[in-house]
């Protein structure tokens, strides 16, 4: 077994959320659930097929974003897994519906955030270990982190 390190890209202004699924109707299901999530969503997403052909499924409706997902995927080269990379919507828009999916056995991330996907390599193909999001903590957030914190929360509406 080898151990490797691929770095996902995420374009400016868009989020990710990558996931791990069984089944080739992953990729119509998440369509249908981020349509209908949220109004105005952009997004693009790729599944990679772990059976029969192998191939990489994608859909999406936004072209760039669907680019992004299928590079992302290609370089990740691991089977049933699946990266939705999103626009005018941010993961908590999104991502109850899609833990709810079926076929969606785990979140490994859903971030904006730099992320380096852990992987192993072994004969018969690569698996996700875990990732990297984001960096390290530099220190303990303080009464003006803290005020910050409560600030931009309720700027964005997420609480009140």
């Amino acid at each position: 077994m080898e151990l490797l390190v691929e770095s996902l890209h995420i374009p400016p202004g868009a989020n990710l959320i990558l996931g791990q699924s069984h089944f080739i109707k992953t990729v119509e299901d998440l369509y249908e659930i981020l349509v209908g999530s949220a109004p105005g969503i952009k997004f693009g997403l790729a599944f990679s097929e772990s059976s029969g052909d192998c191939l990489i499924r994608t859909e999406g409706n936004d072209p760039e974003l669907t680019a992004a997902a299928t590079d992302n995927q290609r370089r990740l080269a691991a089977g049933h897994t699946f990266n939705i990379l999103l626009k005018n919507a941010f993961p908590i828009n999104v991502l109850n519906a899609v833990k709810l999916c079926p076929e969606v056995c785990r979140i490994f991330c859903a971030t904006a955030n730099p992320v380096q996907v852990v992987l192993a390599q072994t004969d018969q193909g690569r698996g996700i270990l875990g990732v990297v999001d984001g960096l390290s903590p530099k220190g303990v957030e303080d009464d003006a982190g803290r005020t910050w914190r409560h600030e931009i929360l309720r700027k964005f509406a997420y609480k009140k």
